[in-house]
């Protein structure tokens, strides 16, 4: 039977495997945290997820989605980044409320134990610190998901302002969409510089590290093979990079006895959770 023949079943079987691997870019990228979201409502503690992950996540979808408007990309990877951006303001909305409520009850019992041997004294509650403060040394660390809200729709309504004057420069377009995707890329890096820091890997997720690599060598794949922007293909290997530079940093530091580590210390990156 020739070629044509199987036209019939090659045809389908391409726009199958199409359709998969569109699924897979789209959705891919939030499997990880769909463990680390249960486990933060199951054990009701976020500290062991750093909501800087979200910082760098959102920042990064919202500039490629605002890049889209400029030069048109694939649409996986747009809606890839719509929904990254709901995973992380979910992931946002229950680690604010979890730690909110740890503070609130940490507090009640300090405040009940005192007032235990003074009965004059009033019990307090944790200050509220808010988006509209200002305070550099609470950014990100706010009381309410409605103030991480603010800040991403003001940075939203700010980006997208300078995109629309800038929509027909294509040095700032190309630009836009490097920052875009280099923004995903450092991911990993501050989890490589701990790591260097305290020469050890503890309290890193392995399994975590070698999702991320194989997610990444995913994307990359799926750039190269679909002409994405050139942006695109040279952060994914970046990313790939970095992620193979922390197994290589679990590999050698496990062949050395773990050295201590602060113990308030917790990953920083989306590759330790």
């Amino acid at each position: 039977m020739d070629a044509q023949g199987l036209d019939w079943l090659l045809v389908p079987l391409h726009q199958l495997v199409s359709w998969g691997a569109a699924g897979a870019m789209v959705f891919g990228g939030v499997v990880p945290y769909i463990p680390q979201y249960r486990d933060i409502r199951r054990t009701q503690n976020a500290e062991g997820f750093s909501t800087y992950v979200c910082l760098v996540l959102l920042v990064a979808n919202i500039l490629r989605i605002l890049f889209w408007f400029g030069r048109h990309f694939e649409s996986p990877l747009l809606w890839q980044s719509i929904v990254m951006i709901v995973t992380m303001l979910l992931m946002l909305k229950l680690c604010t409320e979890v730690r909110v409520a740890n503070e609130l009850n940490v507090k009640r019992r300090f405040f009940s134990d005192v007032a235990a041997d003074n009965k004059d004294e009033e019990v307090k509650v944790p200050p509220r610190r808010s988006y509209l403060d200002f305070d550099p040394h609470h950014f990100w660390h706010w009381s309410s998901f409605a103030d991480y809200l603010q800040c991403v729709l003001a940075f939203t309504g700010i980006a997208g302002y300078i995109t629309y004057l800038s929509i027909d420069s294509a040095l700032f377009v190309e630009t836009l969409g490097f920052l875009a995707v280099l923004t995903e890329a450092m991911l990993g890096v501050p989890q490589l510089y701990r790591n260097h820091r305290y020469q050890s890997t503890e309290g890193m997720s392995i399994k975590m590290v070698l999702m991320w690599t194989s997610g990444d060598t995913f994307k990359m794949a799926y750039f190269l093979l679909n002409g994405a922007p050139l942006q695109f293909s040279v952060c994914g290997l970046l990313q790939v990079m970095v992620d193979l530079a922390i197994l290589a940093q679990a590999y050698a530091f496990s062949r050395h006895p773990p050295k201590p580590t602060p113990h308030a210390v917790h990953s920083t990156s989306a590759k330790a959770l």
